[in-house]
């Protein structure tokens, strides 16, 4: 279950950032996938995931400033983040996932091992 994550960076607070996330067709066509993030010295959280009937949930903090998509000709998951702040940085993962039914993607169960992710900066 290799997906590859990419687009990391340093911003200023307000800026933006679009993360990459490919991963063979298999993969992309077939699971939801989900993206993380952990800060340092913080637990891993979800922070957007595709859910049941291309649902799409964010974590509340993120709401309004994260766009998740996916591009299945491309085999390829995007998180556009805007405005940016401090508490977004973090190593940001994607990883397919699986969610019991009827329940929040967010708290579903992700697959495989974690890859490197890529790192988000943000600072003045």
């Amino acid at each position: 279950l290799l997906l590859a994550e990419s687009g990391g960076g340093l911003v200023h607070p307000g800026g933006a950032l679009r993360l990459s996330c490919e991963g063979s067709k298999f993969i992309i066509r077939s699971y939801n996938i989900g993206w993380f993030r952990q800060a340092p010295g913080k637990e891993r959280e979800s922070v957007a995931c595709e859910g049941a009937y291309d649902s799409i949930e964010y974590l509340d903090s993120v709401k309004g400033r994260f766009t998740f998509s996916k591009d299945r000709t491309k085999n390829t998951v995007f998180l556009q983040m805007n405005d940016l702040q401090s508490e977004d940085a973090g190593v940001y993962y994607c990883r397919p996932l699986v969610a019991p039914s009827g329940t929040n993607c967010l708290v579903g169960t992700p697959l495989g091992s974690w890859g490197q992710g890529t790192q988000v900066n943000v600072s003045s």
